[in-house]
């Protein structure tokens, strides 16, 4: 899900707008279209393929008095129906589905019904908008989420591996899984009967098979990182501790235009890194975080954040990925260190138990991010020239 803004509508013009209402599905499409004045929509049903699209776009025109405004859920037909439908002429918006209001005693929903009470709220101007990927960083977008895949993968086969080890009675103790020694000593093992040395090749062979497809797809990430539209950036945000290439391309790329949002606590809301809260007169009852919002980006965070009970110094990797890098960028990283192992141990000392501390920790972290990453910035390339704003206290 993206960054949300409230769709506005001047109500003076709202009067010549068509409001089109569409429940899309991999098969086909349920519309419902509100002509200006008129509180019955007409209904239709468009299969899911390029050529029905713009023929009902064509038909939708020619009925309509003015501009059309085509409104649908964010879902798994993604961005590509918007696409179409705006190449056709029409404007197309994508919608937040959990921030669409719902009537609590509404027991009927069909897709013919969901259509129609798109249509309506989008003409009274209560859906919240999201805001769309272009077609490089969608396809940047899907490459990170494929290594993520992959790395899980990865995970569920090495799982099976050792449990399939284990109940023959055989355990690895002389070291931390996954490394060399490890491997060599996976290489070594002789198994007895001749089906379990099947199974055995089986495993070690999709093993193999997810390793080397983990490799290609970090090749892959190192030359998007290296490309012109993330170089700079990459380079930035590698600068903080615990923050390296796949992290910091995942947060730019699920996160991209990070200008959109104003400010620290609107990225740790969209995060969902809030505390939520329930308060209703004297009574004040706080919870954990919201987890609303993009989820990659906040586990990714909270994973970087387990760096921040180390001494707040820099190791010789930290120093090799500052190199180069502008002198503005590199002391909110330094102050983004200082604070965040600061802030933990305060919170652990204060008794809150580690995770908890870990996730203010991450909180406290989109901060400074937010400070490097917020454009403009006159005179950031030139790097010694650049302003250092302090970033406000999360």
């Amino acid at each position: 899900m993206r960054r949300q803004s409230r769709i506005r509508q001047e109500p003076v013009m709202s009067d010549c707008i068509t409001h089109v209402g569409l429940d899309a599905h991999k098969k086909d499409h349920k519309v419902a279209m509100y002509l200006p004045g008129s509180d019955v929509p007409l209904e239709a049903v468009v299969p899911n393929t390029l050529r029905d699209v713009e023929r009902w776009v064509r038909q939708a025109q020619k009925k309509a008095p003015g501009e059309i405004v085509v409104a649908y859920e964010a879902g798994v037909c993604g961005f590509a129906l918007q696409r179409q439908i705006e190449r056709a002429g029409v404007r197309c918006i994508v919608i937040a589905p959990s921030l669409i209001p719902i009537k609590p005693g509404q027991r009927v929903q069909t897709d013919r019904r969901d259509a129609a009470a798109l249509g309506r709220l989008l003409r009274s101007g209560m859906l919240t908008e999201v805001h769309p990927p272009n077609v490089q960083q969608e396809a940047a977008r899907d490459l990170c989420r494929c290594r993520e895949a992959a790395m899980r993968d990865l995970g569920r086969v090495r799982h099976q591996v050792l449990k399939f080890l284990l109940r023959r009675g055989m355990s690895f103790n002389e070291g931390v899984h996954w490394t060399h020694k490890h491997m060599a000593w996976l290489g070594s093992l002789a198994l007895e009967d001749p089906m379990d040395r099947d199974v055995f090749a089986e495993y070690l062979g999709e093993l193999e098979h997810r390793q080397e497809r983990l490799a290609r797809l970090d090749r892959s990430l190192e030359r998007l990182a290296q490309s012109t539209d993330y170089k700079e950036k990459v380079g930035w945000l590698r600068c903080f501790q615990g923050i390296d290439t796949v992290t910091a391309l995942s947060v730019l790329v699920e996160l991209y235009a990070f200008a959109r949002f104003a400010s620290p606590r609107e990225l740790m809301s969209y995060l969902g890194l809030t505390p939520s809260e329930s308060s209703s007169g004297a009574t004040v009852r706080k919870g954990g975080i919201t987890k609303a919002g993009n989820s990659r980006v906040r586990r990714l965070l909270i994973e970087s954040a387990w760096q921040a009970p180390r001494r707040a110094t820099a190791s010789k990797a930290l120093q090799v990925r500052r190199r180069d890098q502008p002198a503005w960028v590199i002391e909110i990283a330094k102050r983004s260190q200082q604070r965040l192992y600061q802030r933990y141990w305060r919170l652990v000392q204060c008794g809150k138990m580690p995770v908890k501390a870990a996730t203010a920790v991450a909180r406290e972290m989109v901060g400074f991010l937010w400070s490097v990453l917020r454009e403009p910035r006159p005179g950031a390339a030139e790097g010694s020239g650049a302003p250092r704003p302090r970033p406000p206290d999360a």
